[in-house]
């Protein structure tokens, strides 16, 4: 008798599919989706890694909490406020709910009074004004870069972008400001040396421009580094004079998207100071300081502005009508998440981390925060944190919800600079777990010490 070949038990695509706990995740998973997780557990059957009988317990499991989207919240306990691995700056809950609101039909172009077509994100665009005081207008474009590269283009063309050798920099994933510059087609006029840079250098260069040639001078904070001791940079102010006397645009990448001065951040340029100084055009990223969703800010002279919002990348790098929402949101209602992690009181800190450190056995000692998100360089935020063993670090990562770390010298550090407040019983719960998973094996026996 010839026995049966099991491969022939494998249950078919249709029936899976038609299972009542598979038909139910089809409300939230596409049909696509769903075909692909079967056929991957037919395979495996096909392939004796499992038997035919297994094959519909897989999928389910494959498909418990299978979400449509593979991004994770997670909490951020690194101390770093704007932490781009971690998508930069958290959004209010009054920027999310906004961004809930406009993912329907929304009037982002319409003027409901009249029924009739009306200028996108006018909400946005005046909220910004109102946060902005010294800037007569204001466009808004998908990211950072993308101001910049507008800038150039509209400004500047196949002409020259005056800038300090002190000012070309280069941030995350080997992104480069020359690079981006150049590929707009402008010419870039290097001035100064990498320390030391002064107004005649670039009224050199501003001299030496053919006749009728378009330009403009650039200045750019260097906010993800700092060069010290024998320096010396050129003010706006002075820089705005220099220009306006030869009928040259002035723009300031102010980078980081501060409004108005920010005593934790003495060194860094605010947009309202950077416009009062003279500035026609300054620039900022919406989701590093401001609080908000990534975004290009450029704020300055009504004339500066209409000019880039004649220029055809306008159209390509404008927002959505998410980003338009949130931006409004953030700039309308209270302090972002980011304010207030910059501003959170040590002591308070150092309560909360010794509830949890005595709640499992460790010690909490000194930790200086970070601004990240290329602003504030090297500018500490003095706080806490809780030592837990280095091993204790890839856990929390891989925790339900993921609890995310610095680990120094050895040691998992847990600052709660960053994390709500109302999270707290959460992270705890989330240590005690990891911590006596540790303990249970040899390799999670490091002792853990006392509190201070």
């Amino acid at each position: 008798m010839v026995e049966e070949d099991p491969r022939r038990r494998i249950p078919g695509t249709d029936t899976v599919l038609a299972h009542p706990q598979v038909r139910e995740a089809a409300h939230r998973l596409s049909r696509p989706v769903l075909q692909r997780i079967v056929h991957q557990a037919q395979s495996r059957a096909r392939s004796g890694s499992i038997s035919p009988e297994q094959v519909l317990p897989e999928v389910l499991a494959q498909l418990e909490g299978l979400r449509p989207s593979s991004l994770r919240p997670v909490i951020n306990a690194t101390g770093v406020v704007v932490h781009t691995n971690l998508g930069r700056a958290p959004l209010s809950p009054a920027a999310r709910q906004a961004i809930v609101e406009a993912a329907g039909y929304v009037d982002v172009e319409m003027d409901l009074h009249t029924g009739r077509r009306s200028q996108r994100g006018a909400a946005a665009h005046h909220a910004l004004l109102e946060a902005c005081g010294p800037a007569e207008d204001a466009l808004i474009v998908n990211n950072g870069a993308a101001a910049l590269a507008l800038a150039a283009a509209a400004l500047v063309g196949a002409g020259s972008v005056i800038i300090s050798r002190g000012e070309l920099v280069e941030i995350g994933a080997g992104f480069r400001l020359p690079e981006l510059i150049k590929s707009t087609g402008a010419e870039l006029v290097e001035v100064g040396t990498t320390n030391r840079t002064h107004l005649q250098d670039y009224a050199s260069a501003v001299e030496a421009l053919p006749q009728g040639e378009r330009a403009c001078i650039l200045k750019v904070h260097p906010s993800n580094y700092r060069i010290a001791g024998f320096t010396s940079a050129v003010p706006t102010a002075e820089l705005a004079e220099l220009a306006q006397r030869h009928g040259l645009p002035l723009v300031v990448d102010a980078g980081s998207g501060v409004l108005e001065p920010e005593p934790v951040l003495p060194e860094e340029p605010d947009l309202s100071g950077v416009l009062s100084d003279g500035a026609d055009l300054a620039i900022a990223s919406g989701d590093k300081l401001l609080g908000g969703p990534q975004a290009g800010l450029l704020l300055g002279s009504t004339e500066t502005i209409a000019q880039l919002k004649r220029h055809p990348l306008a159209r390509a790098m404008r927002t959505d009508k998410l980003t338009l929402a949130a931006l409004e949101a953030t700039l309308t209602a209270g302090p972002a998440p980011v304010t207030t992690s910059l501003h959170a009181d040590p002591e308070d800190l150092l309560t909360r981390a010794r509830r949890i450190a005595e709640a499992v056995g460790a010690d909490v000692v000194a930790h200086d925060g970070r601004v990240g998100g290329g602003g504030g360089a090297e500018v500490p935020l003095p706080g806490w944190a809780v030592q837990l063993p280095e091993s204790a670090a890839e856990p929390l990562r891989s925790h339900l919800p993921p609890v995310v770390t610095r680990t120094s010298d050895s040691w998992c550090l847990l600052d709660l600079r960053c994390v709500p407040e109302s999270e707290d019983e959460t992270v705890l719960e989330a240590v005690r777990s990891v911590l006596q998973d540790l303990q249970a094996t040899p390799s999670g026996s490091t002792p853990l010490g006392e509190d201070v």
